[in-house]
């Protein structure tokens, strides 16, 4: 309560609250990159035992999602724009699981 009170009648309130919110955003998507690079670590065999075939199809789903992330702001002004988004992202997690599945079951 005295936070929000403070941000409101400090003079630089907002800019602090929006350096906070900065901080908060990095330290998470930190977080995520940590998880990410140990199941990486941890999946080395099952990547290696993957055909190039199957690899090919996870990195570029990864791919895929990583261009429509970034793209975000650009795709969700128009409708079609975010009927692709959305197409795009559920192929290429789609294409992720059944590749998963099917290397997994090898």
């Amino acid at each position: 309560m005295l936070l929000a009170l403070g941000l409101t009648v400090l003079p630089a309130g907002g800019n602090v609250a929006d350096g906070i919110l900065t901080a908060l955003s990095l330290i998470f998507l930190g977080a995520i990159a940590l998880l990410m690079v140990r199941f990486w670590r941890e999946n080395s065999l099952s990547r290696d035992a993957m055909t190039d075939r199957q690899r090919g199809i996870i990195y570029g789903s990864l791919g895929a999602i990583a261009l429509v992330v970034a793209g975000t702001d650009e795709l969700f002004e128009t409708g079609a724009g975010t009927v692709a988004w959305l197409v795009i992202v559920a192929v290429s997690v789609w294409l992720i699981f059944t590749t998963w599945r099917e290397a997994q079951s090898i």
